[in-house]
């Protein structure tokens, strides 16, 4: 038994008071009295009880008054709570409401000890039972932290094997991700999603490892044959990722095949049409498009920010989710600005976030 341990006596008679404090002092506890609800909370603001002890029948607040207050305010206090009725209603919902306690006067001194005890070793199980759960809720955090950091890295390395062939793709592939992240951000998706479209949209077009690279990299028109292999990589990329039990994964797998796909269902290599495309790929195919405009290509330079737009709002409705695409003009601030810290030079082992 810890003999600081601090309690609050709280009785509108300071005989009674005055006893149960002597009391448990002998038994090594520090008490103080209060006459009152309201003392008694006056006292609690900045003193720290174990335990309060507190008669039921007061003027102003009752004791039952004060057992809630004392459960809202400070719920690692115990409370026992005194009356001189044997009443089974009060009694009951004295318990209901969070008392560890409830004794009867007159009482015995020893009756009261025991109580105090009690409640105290009680107090003493749930709060060790609530920093086992915090500590548990801390590592599960932390190795889901790690987790998540591991998955991360295998991804950035999966789409860096792509970045060695066609270095261009690299700071494309990253900017991808963070533009997709604000979008479904803005669109109200979960913290979680929003961090893995982040890291999933940048497998875009990891695909693109399966294309000989005379197509990859041709820089004249492509004929249609080649055009039709140069369409494979979305197949080609959703093959590869694949079978995956991790999220992340899955969803890559899905804008892979899906990013190409248009709203009026003339994309490839499914003609799926509306919103028979995911989500996720309706808006990677919106920041794809715009970021592959407003930067080099190796078949064409450059397009000014003002023309791509241009360009793209004819699409809209065609090519692109109309409700989708609104929601890009919208964020397209945060857009640019990600733009101009992710540069096309070429970073094939980008820094994790």
């Amino acid at each position: 038994m810890a003999v600081d341990e601090k309690i609050l006596v709280v009785d509108d008679e300071p005989l009674v008071s005055d006893i149960i404090a002597k009391c448990l002092e002998a038994e090594g506890y520090v008490c103080n009295i209060a006459d009152s609800a309201e003392a008694a909370l006056e006292l609690l603001k900045p003193q720290k009880y174990a335990l309060v002890v507190s008669d039921i029948n007061m003027p102003g607040k009752s004791g039952i008054e004060l057992l809630s207050i004392i459960k809202e305010q400070y719920p690692d206090v115990a409370v026992i709570m005194v009356t001189a009725v044997d009443d089974r209603k009060i009694a009951i919902k004295a318990l209901q409401l969070g008392a560890f306690g409830y004794v009867i006067k007159p009482f015995d001194l020893n009756e009261m000890i025991i109580s105090v005890v009690n409640a105290l070793k009680r107090r003493e199980l749930i709060l060790q039972s609530k920093e086992y759960e915090h500590r548990l809720e801390r590592d599960v955090k932390e190795r889901t932290a790690e987790l998540h950091h591991r998955e991360d890295e295998i991804c950035y390395r999966l789409t860096a094997a792509c970045e060695y062939r066609d270095e261009e793709t690299s700071s494309h592939n990253r900017r991808l991700g963070l533009y997709a992240a604000v979008m479904t951000k803005e669109l109200g998706w979960k913290q979680k999603d929003v961090d893995e479209i982040r890291i999933s949209a940048t497998m875009h077009d990891i695909g693109k490892i399966g294309v000989p690279d005379h197509i990859l990299f041709k820089k004249g028109k492509l004929s249609p044959a080649e055009f039709k292999i140069i369409q494979s990589h979305t197949s080609i990329g959703a093959k590869i990722l694949s079978n995956s039990d991790l999220p992340l994964l899955q969803r890559a797998e899905t804008i892979a095949i899906a990013h190409h796909e248009k709203w009026d269902g003339t994309g490839y290599p499914n003609g799926l049409k509306g919103k028979d495309i995911p989500e996720a790929a309706r808006l990677s195919s919106i920041v794809d498009v715009y970021d592959a405009l407003v930067h080099d290509r190796i078949y064409r330079a450059a397009i000014p920010e003002e023309k791509a737009l241009e360009i793209m709002e004819k699409d809209m409705g065609a090519h692109f989710d109309p409700d989708l695409f609104e929601i890009f003009l919208r964020v397209l601030p945060q857009l640019r600005d990600i733009r101009m810290r992710i540069t096309e030079e070429a970073t094939i082992k980008p820094s994790f976030p």
